[in-house]
């Protein structure tokens, strides 16, 4: 079965985002608009019990903190992917790396570049003129996180919740 971890923003900052993905995000329908912490991953329904035992651990040991939208950015020329630059702060950067040892697997198909997915699979052209458009925008938003959340993949390709798990240890 399919996993991956990741945190979902609020409801503002979602609609924000589905606003734009309807239209330039194939993947709209399957997960709603989330930072992935750990990208795809293949599990038992045994094995996912001991990390799901890890993931509580680790969840304890890291406070709520701030996520903050910085601007519009794109990972052009790679692939033409739009998306709403996360700042990297250093309390994110180190859940993102807690969840990358040897217990659960070190592999990281892509540097970490914390993000929210605006529209992806797009022509040059629309790339282009997507871009254009949102760049005059401004995306200003902060808000405190408070969780992460263990996917798993269904049949039909949608991600949904297996567990939640709350940052520090007095929540």
């Amino acid at each position: 079965m399919n996993f991956g971890i990741a945190i979902f923003p609020s409801k503002k900052l979602q609609d924000l985002t589905n606003s734009y993905r309807k239209r330039y995000d194939a993947h709209y329908k399957l997960i709603p608009p989330h930072v992935t912490l750990k990208s795809t991953f293949t599990s038992t329904e045994e094995d996912i019990k001991r990390i799901s035992t890890i993931l509580k651990d680790i969840s304890k040991a890291y406070e709520p903190f701030t996520l903050k939208v910085l601007k519009v950015s794109t990972f052009q020329p790679i692939n033409n992917v739009i998306y709403l630059k996360i700042d990297p702060n250093e309390e994110l950067v180190r859940l993102h790396e807690a969840l990358h040892t040897e217990e659960l697997g070190k592999e990281k198909p892509y540097t970490f570049i914390p993000h929210l997915t605006i529209g992806q699979n797009l022509s040059d052209k629309e790339m282009s003129d997507v871009l254009g458009q949102l760049t005059l925008m401004k995306f200003e938003h902060e808000e405190i996180i408070d969780r992460f959340h263990l996917l798993y993949q269904l049949d039909n390709g949608t991600w949904t919740v297996y567990e939640t798990f709350l940052l520090g240890e007095d929540l």
